[in-house]
């Protein structure tokens, strides 16, 4: 059981949290009357907000409890997601300039909101849109159990443990939505400072601790045989790296991210350096491995059942080699490294529920009643995100992350390959989907014997395992291409790819405002001319 110490420390911290949270309004103050200002802070992000921000948002829970609790429990093959942050970045700096470029030119706001105009498809767009709500559900969850995991790592040992968990998670989400309600994402901008200064001190004070004391070469001895990748999981290993590679921009919340850098050269400085956080990724999976080389730690996650087991890596080498104020602050760095996350994720699944589902049956919305919408659909989907923490085991919630992975990967044609001048049928792009999404579902139901979804690989195909979304990715690109060649046949493109629009922009040595945006106050979108650009 933590001391009081720990406790004073946390809650100080989290008061400072939330003071931060509120305060951000007042940073380059906006009215927050428009989805430009509440949901993309107008636009105003430089390189090393962006850095920080991106950097909060795409490195959450996910990183400092999934990663560890399943190399604890599996094994090496869940380091896969070190390489695969060594190539997204690539994909970052190739494809999001771009969307970049044409949001701000159109004044778009979601990935929906290109697709509706690139294919002249208000049912792909709409289609897109689900899939990323529903996609973010099971990413939020895992937010929440990473804060469990701190709550249980505070409460050990102590009478009503559970019921006072669930009360702080609840506390700590009204507090997160009082704050995102009146900040919108300058809120997670400025906190997301502080949790990314807390998680990176926490590494770094740990792995130097447990180095400097030899537990390091102990606990690579001492970790089990059976933890390391046999051949039977290399092509497991790779297609897990190359499809989360491939889907971590395609979230709703990556995407609403970059959507808020001031330009073009902002977004490209601040990816560039975001590998940085690779580092820290790879330095929390070896937790994972760190925690054999400490026995008290070792015993603590022993006490737990194996379904809980696993989350509680990181918080017992926390417990057991850092003094007591160190303690509080990792473990506040690891709450709000949930909290802000979950944040920016609600908030791009109001914008896609806002925008581009309930405004297309209500043509007059006025911005204000948009961004009202979207301020408490986003508190709605918070709470909703809690029915998936019960759905999968604890120690398997990377699964979590990696079941909305299969999801988002199906509006990969529509987005990535609509940036790129590929001419595709919009109806061969939503059967593509809504097979990938029905396949994807059917395989992980039959992988886990129609029980609790505790693995996302696949066996029945001639390259033994395999990430299911790889396979459910292949057949829908192969259904995008045979359809498109198909309507081409019966009748050809009569569509002009919006994206020469923008290769026209690139070209000209000066780039004059369109009317829209000559007319629109600075640091205001211009607001999306009616029907699709034309080349």
């Amino acid at each position: 059981m933590v001391d009081a110490v720990v406790w004073a420390v946390f809650l100080a911290l989290f008061a400072v949290f939330a003071a931060l949270g509120f305060s951000a309004l007042l940073w380059r103050r906006a009215e927050m009357t428009t989805l430009h200002e509440w949901a993309l802070a107008g636009r105003r992000l430089g390189p090393w907000l962006m850095f920080f921000l991106v950097g909060a948002d795409l490195y959450t829970a996910y990183t400092f409890i999934a990663v560890p609790s399943s190399l604890y429990a599996k094994g090496a093959i869940y380091f896969f997601a070190v390489p695969y942050v060594a190539i997204t970045f690539a994909i970052a700096m190739l494809a999001m300039p771009r969307l970049w470029e044409i949001s701000r030119q159109r004044g778009y706001i979601t990935a929906s909101d290109f697709v509706k105009d690139r294919y002249r498809s208000r049912t792909l767009s709409i289609a897109v849109a689900v899939t990323g709500i529903v996609a973010e559900l099971p990413y939020i969850a895992l937010q929440i159990v990473g804060m469990q995991a701190v709550l249980v790592a505070m409460l050990y040992n102590t009478a009503n443990s559970s019921t006072t968990s669930e009360v702080a998670l609840i506390i700590a989400f009204v507090v997160l939505a009082a704050f995102t309600w009146t900040s919108g994402l300058r809120g997670a901008t400025i906190t997301a400072v502080m949790k990314d200064v807390l998680i990176f001190l926490t590494i770094i004070v740990v792995i130097v601790i447990v180095a400097t004391g030899g537990d390091f070469a102990k606990a690579f001895t001492a970790v089990p045989s059976f933890k390391t990748l046999p051949t039977t999981l290399v092509n497991a290993y790779w297609s897990l790296f190359v499809m989360s590679a491939l889907a971590l921009y395609l979230y709703p919340h990556a995407i609403n991210g970059i959507q808020s850098a001031s330009g073009v050269k902002p977004l490209r400085r601040s990816t560039a350096l975001l590998p940085l956080y690779g580092l820290g990724l790879a330095g929390l999976a070896l937790f994972g491995v760190l925690v054999y080389g400490v026995p008290n730690a070792l015993a603590y996650v022993h006490s737990f059942p194996p379904s809980t087991a696993g989350t509680q890596v990181v918080p017992g080498l926390i417990l057991y080699t850092l003094p007591d104020w160190f303690v509080g602050i990792a473990f506040l760095g690891i709450f709000i490294g949930g909290l802000v996350p979950a944040t920016i994720m609600a908030m791009s699944q109001a914008n896609l529920l806002t925008r581009n589902i309930i405004k297309e049956g209500w043509k007059d919305m006025s911005p204000q009643a948009e961004t009202t919408i979207a301020k408490w659909a986003s508190v709605v989907f918070k709470f909703l995100a809690l029915a998936f923490v019960f759905v999968i085991p604890s120690t398997y919630a990377i699964q979590l992350q990696l079941f909305g992975g299969i999801l988002i990967l199906q509006i990969l044609p529509s987005l990535l390959f609509g940036l790129f001048r590929f001419r595709l049928n919009k109806w061969a792009l939503l059967a593509g989907l809504v097979v990938g999404i029905g396949l994807g579902l059917y395989l992980m139901e039959v992988a886990n014997n129609w029980t609790a979804w505790a693995t996302t690989l696949y066996t029945q195909n001639p390259f033994g395992l395999l990430y299911i979304g790889l396979t459910v990715l292949a057949v829908n690109v192969v259904i995008v291409i045979v359809g498109t060649l198909i309507a081409r046949m019966i009748r050809p493109p009569d569509d002009a790819p919006e994206i020469a629009v923008l290769d026209r922009m690139r070209s000209s040595a000066a780039r004059p405002p369109t009317p829209a945006a000559a007319a629109a106050p600075a640091g205001t979108a211009p607001a999306p001319a009616s029907g699709a650009l034309r080349p």
